[in-house]
């Protein structure tokens, strides 16, 4: 398996260096009337981050940088940081041609969360971009005429899991905040490649392949990704005038012209009339929609503070969680090679995401005890339960300090693996971590306008209670579902050292968090930490990752009294390490970059 990652990225340095991409990795960085020389040398920089990556080694660099999951949207982000721009205008640059190259994974269609560090005021700052339930959307949404939760994908495919897209408005917010650089030329590169085509990456065509049947319901999805009837391939030549349309009209109109007029229109008729499974989204929903500030997160480990997005994301509040539960015990001593570290890993994850389907979900709708759950005397008293011999027979959730005695239900949502990872620097000392989702792949299945709309009401319990008691999560109008993206800044001495991330549904948070404690403990690289094999553990079952030194832990792990359950963790980490010089990394499991000067 691990050969056959490696012939992957390497089908996709050729697919991305094939005749006609070095024409557009030139375009969409260098300013107009480049040399023949500028044309060749831009492509060897981005020929030599694929290979950096494949040989794990981090890339370098002096100024900024930029790791996305595509090396055409990395380009977009390349060129704004290369002219000037801001990490935030980077980042609508990346955002808007990941949304046309890797759609199953984001989009406009789609929410977001963001977390920003403000060098000239040293400030952290996170955005809520997530989807809000619909006004018209019951807490019974999801369930049949029998009060039962409906199959996952009955609910998924189709109108009925569409929320309010939240990522046009956290684009335009980021940039009215942090931008620097005019917003129309941001959508510059998405529009050209829109207009005359992109090559179609490996990942991308294999996942439609997988995924025909279910994007062969709707027509306008199955004309696009799947052309006269078959799957898109590798290689082929894509082109999306709609949504070269739709980022025109952001660029002229900014975030009004997707919530209003034509677009906005698009998007509700397509919801309402999707056959088989209409929704119940509305203009009112999309007029009314804003993006949130939040209080950062922020968790104690060791010399660190691990910082992120709040509720409704669950990510920095578990990862935070494991992290400071592991805090008291030496695991740079004991290694990443003993079974001892990775029963105390994988105690404390479960431990935390106890926690997390009690207590975790919208705090503007539930009371949440958000300080308490990182209270670090919270913490060591979890951290007490490790102290175990082999796995713990049974993990509950624990009682943090709470100023309110409502109680909770435990939660029992799906949250799929899809979304996507973007970390910027930039000349200015500026930090964004952003995670970016549809939500499931291909999120709804629903295309208008050249974009896919999101599936994200499915992250939401689809009960409303167990046991006459209530579940945090449970949907309710107006509301955001709970989220395990996990976008991270961690701060040493109030100032930035590492931005990371990941797509990977919940275990998301066993990614980040495995990624940092290879980093601030194993004294690895970004590009060491990203790609360690993955062992996850979130409800007592071990994932551990196949055809990787993982696989060998298995037996070790059963033993110790784990079920344990092999198989592929496609995580999409980017990272990025700030010292006196920037080192950045990205997941070999996935198609991404970094790329910096």
């Amino acid at each position: 398996m691990r050969i056959n990652r490696i012939s992957g990225l390497l089908l996709s340095v050729i697919a991305f260096a094939a005749p006609g991409f070095a024409q557009e990795t030139a375009d969409s960085v260098a300013p107009e009337g480049a040399s023949e020389g500028q044309v060749q040398a831009l492509t060897d920089e981005l020929i030599a981050a694929l290979e950096a990556k494949t040989n794990g080694v981090p890339v370098q660099s002096e100024n900024w940088m930029v790791a996305a999951a595509n090396p055409l949207a990395v380009e977009a982000g390349a060129k704004i940081l290369r002219a000037g721009g801001s990490a935030a205008d980077a980042m609508v640059a990346v955002q808007v041609v990941l949304g046309l190259v890797e759609p199953q994974s984001s989009g406009l269609g789609g929410g977001a969360f963001l977390v920003w560090y403000d060098a000239a005021t040293g400030q952290l700052t996170t955005l809520d971009g997530r989807e809000t339930a619909p006004l018209d959307a019951t807490p019974t949404l999801f369930q049949d005429e029998n009060g039962e939760p409906l199959q996952f994908f009955d609910a998924v495919v189709g109108g009925l899991s569409v929320g309010t897209p939240g990522t046009p408005a956290l684009l335009e917010e980021a940039h009215r905040r942090w931008g620097r650089s005019p917003w129309p030329g941001l959508f510059t590169d998405g529009i050209r490649l829109a207009d005359d085509g992109f090559l179609v990456s490996p990942r991308l065509a294999s996942l439609v392949a997988n995924d025909a049947e279910r994007l062969s319901r709707f027509p306008a999805t199955a004309e696009y990704f799947l052309p006269e009837g078959e799957p898109l391939q590798q290689g082929q030549r894509l082109m999306n005038p709609a949504y070269a349309d739709t980022l025109r009209a952001l660029a002229e109109d900014g975030a009004a012209g997707f919530y209003g007029g034509q677009i906005a229109s698009d998007i509700v008729r397509t919801v309402r009339s999707a056959p088989g499974n209409p929704g119940v989204l509305s203009g009112t929903d999309l007029a009314l929609y804003q993006v949130i500030e939040r209080d950062p997160v922020c968790a104690a480990y060791r010399t660190y503070e691990v910082c992120g997005m709040g509720p409704p994301s669950s990510g920095a509040l578990t990862v935070g969680q494991i992290l400071g539960m592991l805090n008291s015990y030496d695991l740079a001593a004991m290694g990443p090679e003993s079974m001892e570290t990775w029963r105390l890993i994988g105690e404390a994850s479960r431990l935390a995401f106890a926690d997390r389907g009690r207590y975790m979900a919208d705090s503007d709708f539930v009371p949440m005890p958000t300080a308490g759950l990182v209270d670090p005397d919270y913490l060591a008293q979890r951290a007490e339960l490790l102290n175990a011999e082999g796995a713990l027979t049974d993990v509950a959730p624990g009682n943090p300090e709470f100023d309110h005695a409502m109680n909770w239900a435990d939660d029992e949502s799906l949250e799929l693996p899809s979304t996507s990872h973007i970390s910027i620097v930039d000349s200015y000392g500026n930090v964004l971590s952003m995670t970016t989702t549809i939500e499931n792949g291909f999120g709804s299945r629903l295309m208008t306008n050249g974009f896919l709309l999101n599936n994200e009401l499915t992250d939401f319990s689809f009960r409303t209670h167990r046991d006459g008691v209530p579940i945090a999560n449970r949907l309710e109008p107006g509301k955001r579902p709970r989220s395990s993206m996990s976008p991270t800044i961690v701060m040493q001495d109030g100032a930035p050292v590492l931005a990371i991330g990941s797509p990977g549904g919940s275990r998301i948070i066993g990614y980040v968090a495995k990624s940092i404690i290879a980093w601030a403990d194993w004294d690895m690289d970004v590009q060491q930490a990203i790609s360690l094999p993955h062992l996850v553990n979130r409800f007592g079952t071990y994932d551990v990752e196949v055809d990787t030194a993982a696989e060998g832990y298995a037996d070790a792990l059963i033993e110790i009294g784990f079920e344990v359950n092999p198989r592929d963790l496609t995580s999409g980490l980017h990272a990025i390490e700030i010292g006196e010089t920037l080192s950045g990394g990205a997941d070999h499991r996935r198609e991404g970059i970094a790329l910096g000067e």
